[in-house]
């Protein structure tokens, strides 16, 4: 039997409405996120991958009510997320955390280190006084920085020292799933690979569950387990995340797999391109919003999205190409 999911994600819809033009403005629809579902089981990390502008941080701060999502559903071990109020929510947030993209301006520079960090664990009345003093210092020995870091202030930091401070802030009120918002894109190479050497150590001696947002597949193949592909808002393909990697089923999963870096350029050149750019979610393309750069695109693209289909067992995909009545072996 399937361990229940931690957290599910039912047609999440975030639209923003906006006024744009002079001297005449015109009032234009930004559809961020329209209906994306997906789920996460406990201690796995799932990913969420697409290009600039697919709405995957979107979809990410509004599962946590960062920004209020339009419609839909999220769930947490059965409670509902976008229902709860007042000490219910507060009790939520405790197991729902979030380590922000840029280690920058994700932390406050008037305060040390100590106070972001004891602040979460008081407003939360897990610890206080020399208790959370000590608690802050244990967090700080468990990013891999001293405890004489508490009596600091941020600027006083390199940026992935910044992000280990982060990671220790989401870890002060011991959640159960951390939301990683593309969490190492902001940093150098070398300190790249540190940094998720210590979130997937975090995940194992915490059974942490993951959703990790990110546009850098290889970060994603090494440090996921399942993976869902977004583009213009919608959910394209998902399944286990070497599956998908391996095989795409949906034809920009594909084109976006072969983008990725490869080191040997003999190859890179044999690589199909991805042709035009990514439509305007203000304006999305009818039907399939991929069909104008699908090198596979068929006639009902261009009149209708297709429904999400399961061609294969723990592969879901959104494509003509897989109808569903047609639900043979992985092509």
């Amino acid at each position: 039997m399937a361990e229940a999911p931690v957290l599910a994600v039912r047609n999440l819809r975030k639209h923003f409405v906006q006024r744009k033009g002079f001297p005449n403005p015109v009032t234009v629809t930004v559809r961020a996120v329209d209906d994306i579902s997906f789920a996460i089981r406990p201690g796995e990390a799932f990913g969420l991958v697409g290009e600039s502008g697919c709405g995957k941080s979107t979809a990410a701060r509004a599962l946590l009510r960062l920004i209020e999502p339009d419609a839909g559903s999220v769930t947490y071990r059965g409670e509902d997320v976008l229902a709860a109020r007042g000490g219910a929510l507060k009790l939520l947030r405790r197991k729902l955390q979030i380590v922000f993209q840029d280690p920058y301006s994700s932390l406050n520079p008037r305060r040390t280190i100590a106070q972001t960090l004891v602040e979460p664990m008081q407003v939360h009345g897990l610890a206080r006084g020399a208790d959370a003093l000590a608690r802050a210092r244990a967090l700080l020995d468990e990013v891999g920085l001293p405890a004489a870091a508490l009596d600091r202030y941020p600027h006083e930091f390199s940026g992935g020292q910044r992000q280990r401070i982060g990671i220790a802030r989401a870890l002060a009120v011991e959640p159960e799933l951390i939301i990683a918002d593309e969490p190492v894109s902001a940093l150098d190479v070398s300190i790249q690979a540190q940094v998720l050497m210590l979130l997937k150590d975090l995940q194992a001696r915490r059974h942490l569950a993951f959703l990790f947002v990110s546009h850098d597949l290889g970060v994603v193949r090494w440090f996921c387990q399942r993976v869902a592909v977004m583009y213009l808002g919608r959910i394209v393909e998902e399944g286990p995340v070497e599956d998908v990697l391996h095989e795409p089923l949906h034809p920009y999963a594909r084109v976006l797999r072969d983008a990725s870096p490869v080191p040997d350029p003999a190859l890179r050149a044999a690589l199909p391109r991805i042709e035009g750019e990514i439509p305007s979610a203000a304006n999305p393309p009818a039907g399939c919003h991929f069909h104008p750069r699908c090198p596979r695109a068929l006639p009902a693209c261009r009149e209708s999205f297709p429904a999400t289909t399961e061609p294969a067992p723990g592969r879901r995909v959104a494509c003509h190409l897989y109808p569903a009545e047609d639900r043979a072996s992985v092509r």
